[in-house]
């Protein structure tokens, strides 16, 4: 699986981006999805997860009630919408897969990662 990432920009503090992450190969649907970010001199950090079968979605903290994650199985995409955005947001946003996931926080069991866009959030 082949994961390619696209959406990011520069925007306002309040404003709104959505991403998207389009996967290439077979059984997409098989995937849990997942999206993760990391701003310069801090670790990678869990954002939000959308389990295989869509029924499970898990949001960090500091995102909920702000971002919302979907998938399109039918355009082999996952998407992430981000509202309100806050310059605590910017970061280098990835995607990830991990076959049958259940939308887990944890990076190291994802199989296959996206090249990353980067989000830029001005104050």
């Amino acid at each position: 699986v082949q994961l390619q990432a696209s959406g990011g920009g520069l925007v306002q503090a309040g404003g709104s981006l959505r991403l998207s992450c389009a996967a290439s190969g077979h059984s997409f649907s098989s995937f849990g999805m997942g999206w993760f970010r990391q701003a310069p001199g801090k670790e990678r950090e869990f954002v939000a997860a959308i389990a295989w079968g869509g029924s499970i979605r898990n949001y960090a903290d500091s995102v909920k009630g702000r971002f919302t994650i979907s998938r399109d199985n039918a355009m082999n995409t996952v998407y992430l919408q981000m509202n309100s955005l806050k310059p605590e947001d910017t970061a280098v946003y990835y995607c990830a897969a991990q076959r049958y996931g259940s939308a887990t926080y944890c990076a190291n069991q994802y199989d296959y990662w996206g090249q990353g866009t980067q989000v830029t959030v001005s104050s």
